[in-house]
């Protein structure tokens, strides 16, 4: 039995997206399940989430994963298709790939299919990562228009630069030029992700695309999804493997950066950077030993980590210890090793059991 365990509370799952429901009310839901669902199983998380209008993935793989789990929703590929190959794979697959650029329409226009396949077309409007040009985006519809007998055009989709910032200009103005893009080509339209949903109502249109929120983890850095009222769907426990007791002037873990201010109790917990704990956590990030606080020490190893127990004198071998999750917010830990809850979610290895 590994002792490194991943549990993964569906209830908190569905709960996240009852919330995200209630804020967006009028708009389908494409669940964001890339990556594996965030760390938390692809088809585990598509099973849970009975009521998605559909599921967003990044690769083709993870279509074919879902289609044979039986899951029957809509299943929009992000990046679209790069061959004639693919885009036959996801037409027999009955899966929606993105359109945002020429190659593209070069492979639809050159096709085949039996039968027309649907597409969202993807629109730059400042992030400078996939999708046509403002200047391109009439051009564009017109040209796929007139491959009717090929493709459904279902609606523009954009994505948000910094949303989630919530002073930020440039969101405001991402807002306003998408609005006028529906209003110009009559189109529905999808570009409210997490941020967008809990922080800028004007961007719910016909459909949003929830990820990080919907695994209980806040897309702002100020606030953790406790405080937007989410549940974290993911908790990372290990356990003690030793307490020893250190005399002053003693160094803990490697190149000795911590020494001993006095002479005190540390532990050792079996969980390291070969689990996906970031090696870049900082002296002094939050571990919950028997419910209370202490702090990491020292490098993180491979395989371990040391934390101080003077704040816990009476933790023993086996005690069970929380990294992340139920009684301790991911963002703390992503704070304190400079990253983002979704990298922490997206790194646990193999090596860590799952439990639901």
């Amino acid at each position: 039995m590994r002792v490194r365990q991943a549990t993964i509370d569906r209830s908190a799952l569905e709960h996240n997206f009852k919330q995200i429901q209630s804020r967006a009310p009028r708009s389908a839901i494409l669940a964001m399940v890339k990556s594996n669902a965030y760390g938390h199983g692809l088809e585990r998380v598509a099973k849970t989430l009975t009521e998605a209008d559909g599921f967003g993935v990044a690769c083709i793989d993870e279509v074919e994963r879902l289609r044979n789990a039986d899951i029957r929703q809509r299943i929009v590929l992000m990046t679209g298709f790069h061959t004639p190959e693919e885009l036959l794979c996801l037409h027999q697959l009955e899966a929606t790939p993105v359109i945002h650029n020429e190659l593209q329409i070069s492979i639809l226009s050159e096709s085949n299919l039996t039968s027309s396949i649907p597409v969202w077309v993807k629109v730059n409007i400042g992030m400078g990562r996939l999708g046509f040009q403002l200047t391109e985006v009439g051009d564009v519809l017109e040209r796929l228009r007139n491959l009717s007998s090929r493709i459904k055009i279902l609606g523009l989709m954009a994505h948000f630069s910094s949303a989630d910032s919530l002073a930020s200009p440039a969101t405001q103005q991402q807002m306003t030029l998408f609005q006028q893009l529906l209003q110009t080509h009559h189109l529905p339209g999808s570009l409210a992700h997490s941020a967008g949903i809990f922080g800028w109502q004007a961007s719910l249109h016909d459909w949003v695309r929830p990820g990080i929120a919907l695994y209980g983890v806040s897309p702002f850095p100020d606030c953790t999804g406790l405080d937007l009222n989410l549940r974290p769907v993911m908790t990372l426990k290990s356990r003690l493997l030793a307490v020893h007791q250190l005399t002053k002037g003693s160094s803990v873990s490697y190149g000795g950066l911590f020494v001993c201010p006095e002479n005190m109790p540390v532990g050792v917990v079996e969980i390291g950077y070969g689990d996906g704990y970031p090696r870049h956590a900082a002296m002094g990030t939050p571990i919950l030993i028997r419910g209370q606080r202490c702090a990491l020490i020292g490098r993180v190893c491979m395989d371990m980590i040391i934390v101080d127990l003077r704040s816990i004198p009476n933790a023993q071998i086996g005690d069970e210890v929380t990294l992340w999750g139920e009684g301790l917010p991911i963002e703390e830990v992503a704070k304190c090793a400079d990253t983002i809850g979704y990298e922490l979610l997206c790194h646990v290895s193999q090596r860590v059991s799952t439990h639901v």
